[in-house]
């Protein structure tokens, strides 16, 4: 399970042992966060019910493998925004992926806050609303 140490993903732990009958394993992702967001983090998965936490240094590959290359594309958001959050993705899912391989697990979970995933859709289709002519 990606967890970052937030309140959605420390309550879904009980949840997916509760309805799936399943064993939880969190995987937190070090993309340069910063220490004062990953303090305590393993033990907030511990403490909602995860059974192991491992945490990821993926900064280095993030920059070298991720960050340089879409910068020199110019992929901006918006004509403004550096696609921070969207950068991190592919990483995290392919390391999260990784260590579900590793500890023999047999499916990889993650929340999307569906509130700011449809916030983020309709501003997105809104801006390109054809304008009107009047």
């Amino acid at each position: 399970m990606a967890y970052s140490g937030g309140l959605d993903t420390s309550a879904i732990i009980p949840w997916l042992k509760e309805n799936y009958d399943c064993e939880v394993v969190a995987f937190v992702a070090d993309v340069g966060q910063g220490d004062a967001e990953l303090e305590g983090v393993e033990a907030k998965a511990l403490a909602s019910g995860a059974s192991a936490c491992y945490i990821a240094d993926l900064k280095e590959e993030l920059v070298a493998d991720y960050i340089f290359p879409t910068l020199k594309t110019g992929a901006v958001y918006e004509g403004k925004y550096l696609l921070g959050t969207s950068m991190a993705r592919p990483i995290i899912a392919k390391a999260q992926v990784a260590c579900a391989l590793e500890v023999g697990a047999d499916a990889c979970a993650t929340v999307v806050p569906v509130k700011a995933m449809i916030r983020c859709v309709l501003r997105a289709a809104l801006r390109r609303w054809p304008r009107s002519s009047k």
